[in-house]
């Protein structure tokens, strides 16, 4: 105020020191006289729209010695009061000389609509203090904003104060009670403040409805929409735009559609805000055909309609349109929103089109939008998904504020990118500067634990879980079941499984998974089977993964029985992955021939994926003509890709092939090709230790070197021949060195220098093991008496006195 009086040379002493005011006029009438009403500066208030023209208003005022009238002191406490002066309006209503009850009112709408629920409350307090009686509208304005404050406690002193003041029968204002228990969760007593109202009127009827609509209820919604009509109303777009939404959240789209149907028998779809929320309600239930007829028959379609239609194809896997239509509203000269821009990234995130993302990128930062955290953690997301991570890391960087949502996000990008240090070092972070974790900073930290499968930290893991409360978090118990699985401990996950009182299908689906990672195949199936005769559905996801447990345990006839009952008995159609499944289950059992006429007679084009489990079994049962085929079919789809052309050299090697595995190898070096070097990881102290085939700079490679020939003394005196089938082109002592440096044996014999006796030493590598050192272990577990546990990329080995949980079949 003192700004705009300034502005005007006015002194600004005038409003702030009373003293130094004109001296009011004596005997102030509430009554304007005539000629205030054509003074320029009556005229002027009249006239004001903002807070701006107000302040320019005043000095005109006082200048001309009308500050103390009574009828422009009303005006200026009215004015000031809706623009959100409420100290300007407080220093006018202190000055006022005789205050009515009007200038409290006044006072009282602007805190209502402008202050905080306590500064209206307390204005609320001091008006009963002046003997001010409340009018309706004072109560409604207070119902409204502890209705959207969610303040029970307080909604129901004013509720009590409505009633005191004889308002209880009044429509309106009852309206309000009924709309300030729903928005504070208590559907149940809006209904009954509703049933006790002596009239109701479309607004009631449309209060009671939002009601159950915003409280997930939508039949009960759609029940009070017919009760609406046989009380002789005709539901309006107000009533139909509040039950949609209820639709959209239940994924009703039996309902929605009931709508629909009404809303074009009373000619209201042709509105923007009814055609915009049917296009909503049918993009959330996964309609996507219907929303687009919709969206395609408006006139006039707002942005709102534009977000609806473009996050619907993001969020229903039409990555590629929701694109087209993003391009296609800005062309058509429309101002994006945040909204827009979010499907936009999700999107391009979908598609991992980097190229798009950038665009986006580029645009939201010309929008201004680089300060709204929603937009920036789905620019996190993008370039996580992307496959982008330093661009990622980059965005999350420079955040001025860094939501617990920006940290889950990048946690996230760096589990599902494969970089599990980088997830853990950023959960380690957020806890050194005290952010408050929730379920889904665990549900993203916990899969990269299990990506370095170490059975320590996740039992550490688990233990924070229970210290944050979070160990009944469903999503949190079933990252858990999957970690120790993943970990080596498939009987703690069975113990954690059996306890969830309440299991989401992703459960059980984590639990077969591990069943059928550490070969336990029967178990995989009984528990699938328990699964099939309770309340949650398998879906795809499930079969894989039970087919999964039966191509390692060699349950032809099962596997073939669930991939049959996909369709048949629960409508899922199989996808690529379902037929890789098979392949791998009939190649591993060395039906060969079958596994090829299954992949010849298949339904859809096959992928790499199906002729690598197909190349995979013909290594294993050495089968050259079928292994040739599937190898040629893979280099045609993944030229770049060396470990195919290694298999393939391997299945000529064992067939004593050497020209051909000259050719290959030849084939290799033009084209740059390398096999991925062999690695193997163990554990200890805290410390991570890494063995590479042949490797001498560990601290203690020659302690290690001298127990691994400590080692197979022992084991060739029980039984153990080296497995050199897989080595060519040296000699054979030469053979059995290189074999007995591979990187397993090495973490082996480190584990057994720096453990007690009896302790489980525990390993994960990064390729498939070999033969030879699958043999070697069991009997490295048979005379160390140790259980050694291998982890490869494809499963679990269990050894112990001598056998492997996989029963030699993996």
């Amino acid at each position: 105020m003192a700004y705009a009086l300034n502005a005007f040379n006015a002194p600004p002493s005038l409003m702030l020191n009373p003293s130094k005011r004109p001296s009011p006029p004596p005997n102030p009438s509430l009554s304007p006289p005539r000629q205030l009403f054509s003074h320029p500066a009556s005229l002027l208030l009249e006239l004001c729209g903002s807070s701006r023209e107000l302040h320019q208003i005043l000095p005109q005022i006082i200048k001309h010695n009308l500050f103390y009238e009574p009828f422009l002191q009303a005006k200026l406490i009215a004015l000031f009061s809706s623009f959100a002066g409420l100290r300007e309006a407080s220093l006018v209503f202190d000055s006022v000389a005789t205050k009515n009850d009007e200038l409290y009112h006044s006072i009282l709408k602007g805190h209502a609509h402008h202050s905080s629920l306590d500064a209206a409350l307390s204005f609320f307090v001091a008006m009963k203090h002046a003997r001010v009686r409340p009018v309706v509208y004072n109560l409604t304005y207070l119902l409204k904003s502890c209705g959207d404050k969610c303040d029970l406690r307080r909604g129901r002193e004013i509720h009590s104060q409505l009633v005191t003041n004889g308002f209880s029968s009044n429509v309106f204002a009852m309206t309000t009670v009924v709309n300030m228990y729903a928005k504070c969760r208590r559907i149940d007593e809006a209904r009954m403040m509703f049933d006790r109202m002596p009239e109701r009127d479309l607004v009631a009827w449309n209060a009671i409805v939002a009601g159950y609509a915003q409280n997930g209820l939508a039949e009960e919604a759609l029940e009070m929409v017919m009760r609406l009509q046989e009380d002789g109303k005709r539901p309006d777009s107000i009533t139909l735009v509040s039950i949609l939404p209820a639709c959209s959240d239940t994924g009703s789209l039996r309902i929605g559609r009931a709508v629909h149907g009404y809303a074009l028998r009373a000619s209201l779809e042709s509105l923007v805000n009814v055609s915009t929320a049917l296009v909503n309600m049918y993009s959330k239930c996964g309609a996507l055909g219907a929303a687009r007829l919709v969206f395609d028959r408006m006139r006039v379609r707002n942005v709102v309609s534009w977000n609806s239609m473009i996050d619907g194809y993001a969020q229903g896997g039409n990555a590629e349109e929701a694109m087209r239509l993003f391009k296609k509203m800005l062309a058509e000269g429309l101002e994006p929103t945040g909204v827009s821009v979010m499907a936009a990234l999700h999107a391009c995130g979908e598609l991992g089109d980097i190229d798009e993302g950038r665009s986006v990128h580029e645009l939201l930062l010309r929008m201004g939008l680089h300060s709204d955290p929603s937009v920036m953690n789905c620019l996190i997301t993008m370039y996580s998904k992307c496959k982008k991570l330093d661009l990622a890391a980059e965005v999350f960087e420079t955040l001025e504020e860094k939501t617990l949502v920006s940290w889950n996000a990048m946690i996230s990008g760096y589990a599902q990118n494969g970089q599990a240090e980088g997830a853990l070092r950023l959960f380690s972070r957020m806890r050194e500067e005290n952010v408050q974790l929730d379920s889904f900073t665990l549900v993203g930290v916990i899969p990269a634990l299990a990506d370095v499968s170490m059975l320590r930290q996740a039992k550490w893991m688990h233990g924070y879980a229970v210290r944050l409360c979070l160990d009944q978090n469903i999503f949190v118990m079933t990252a858990l079941v999957d970690m120790y699985c993943k970990c080596g401990g498939v009987s703690i996950a069975r113990k954690l499984f059996d306890a969830m009182d309440e299991r989401h299908v992703m459960t059980w689906n984590a639990m077969i998974d591990g069943y059928g990672s550490h070969g336990f195949g029967r178990d995989a199936v009984d528990l699938f089977e328990e699964m099939k005769r309770g309340s949650v559905k398998p879906n795809d996801v499930t079969f894989l993964c039970v087919l999964s447990a039966c191509s390692h345990s060699g349950l032809v006839d099962e596997g073939k029985q669930y991939f049959n009952s996909m369709k048949q008995d629960y409508g899922l159609e199989p996808v690529v992955d379902h037929y890789g499944s098979m392949v791998d289950l009939l190649g591993r059992a060395g039906k060969l021939d079958e596994a090829w006429e299954f992949i010849e007679k298949m339904a859809m084009k096959p992928s790499i994926s199906v002729y690598g489990a197909m190349l995979g079994a013909c290594k294993i049962h050495k089968n050259v003509e079928l292994g040739e085929k599937a190898a040629k079919r893979l280099f045609e789809l993944e030229p770049e890709e060396g470990g195919y052309h290694v298999l393939l050299s391997n299945i000529y090697a064992t067939a004593s092939m050497w020209k051909d595995v000259a050719r290959v190898r030849t084939m290799m070096e033009k084209k740059g090709l390398q096999k991925t070097p062999g690695c193997s990881f163990i554990e200890l102290r805290n410390e991570v230790h890494t063995f590479y085939s042949g490797s001498t700079n560990h601290p203690q490679a020659e302690k290690i070197y001298a127990r691994l020939d400590k080692l197979f003394n022992e084991i060739k005196a029980i039984g153990y021949v080296p497995v050199t089938d897989s080595i060519h082109d040296v000699e054979d002592d030469v053979k059995v060195q290189l074999l007995n440096s591979h990187s397993e044996k090495l973490a082996i014999a480190f584990g057994l220098i720096n453990t007690k006796a009896g302790t489980t030493i525990q390993i994960r590598k990064n390729l498939r093991v070999c033969t030879d050192c699958h043999n070697a272990t069991k009997f490295i577990s048979k005379v160390t008496g140790r259980e050694i546990i291998v982890r490869d990329m494809q499963r679990f080995h269990h050894f112990k006195d001598g056998l492997c949980s996989c029963g030699d079949y993996w």
